[in-house]
């Protein structure tokens, strides 16, 4: 976005979320290097320290960026955690906490901007789901389910807010090489989806396995495969779509309906 001439806030928890992920958290240093990369490309940039499961925290950043920029065009609603758990298994917390903050969480980033939006009768909703919320995933039904909640989500607040020139829509990632997915379990997941089983997989032989059945052959995806899509949603090449979900998979969405 910021390569593309936007200024960006940059809103994150910044820490630990919930004994129900696998993903080692974001620290304040990951932030504030999220702003220095931002300003190396020429643009204005700010950090808020702010849980998306507190709407009031969300409101509160919404009035602080208006203030200090100016205006809110593009909201990207991106926050997630991922718990590996047979559903049988799972804890209330595993459940729960993942649905809380993947799906309540978006739902809250979208009430608590929109406003925003509306009174300037402008604005792009970017809500990232996941190839995830399209096909079941073996022990990892709750961020399943909280993928698939974020496509009605989205559907539902496009037919809402078209009316103020604001549209909403969802890119759909397959799986991307992040903090979120990078862990032996989810390798050994994603080795187990081609049916063949790996307790211990290095990251070089789950890309191996999972390439091979994959169109593109590739293992995995980069953020940097998804962003394009982000920046052409925020453009006014897309001033006509909304409702939409947008998927770069790698070729796994010639696999799914």
């Amino acid at each position: 976005m910021a390569a593309n001439g936007a200024d960006v806030v940059a809103i994150d928890i910044a820490g630990p979320v919930s004994p129900a992920s696998n993903a080692v958290p974001a620290t304040p240093e990951d932030l504030e290097e999220t702003v220095r990369m931002i300003q190396g490309f020429g643009r204005r940039s700010q950090s808020i320290k702010a849980d998306i499961r507190d709407i009031g925290a969300l409101r509160a950043a919404a009035d602080q960026i208006e203030q200090m920029f100016g205006k809110i065009d593009i909201v990207v609603a991106n926050a997630a955690i991922q718990r590996s758990m047979p559903l049988l298994q799972m804890e209330d917390t595993d459940w729960r906490d993942v649905i809380d903050n993947n799906l309540n969480g978006t739902a809250n980033t979208v009430r608590a901007f929109a406003p925003k939006m509306v009174a300037r009768k402008k604005g792009r909703f970017i809500l990232l789901a996941s190839m995830q919320g399209k096909h079941g995933t073996k022990d990892g039904s709750s961020y399943s389910a909280s993928k698939w909640g974020i496509l009605g989500l989205m559907k539902s607040a496009a037919l809402e807010l078209g009316e103020y020139n604001i549209t909403v829509n969802a890119p759909i990632p397959g799986l991307v090489d992040t903090a979120l997915t990078r862990y032996e379990k989810r390798l050994s997941e994603s080795i187990s989806e081609t049916g063949r089983k790996e307790e211990h997989p290095t990251p070089q032989e789950a890309w191996d396995v999972r390439a091979a059945t994959v169109p593109l052959r590739v293992g995995w995806l980069q953020p940097d495969d998804i962003s394009p899509a982000a920046v052409f949603l925020a453009s006014d090449a897309a001033n006509m779509v909304t409702g939409a979900d947008y998927e770069v998979t790698g070729g796994d969405s010639a696999k799914s309906v």
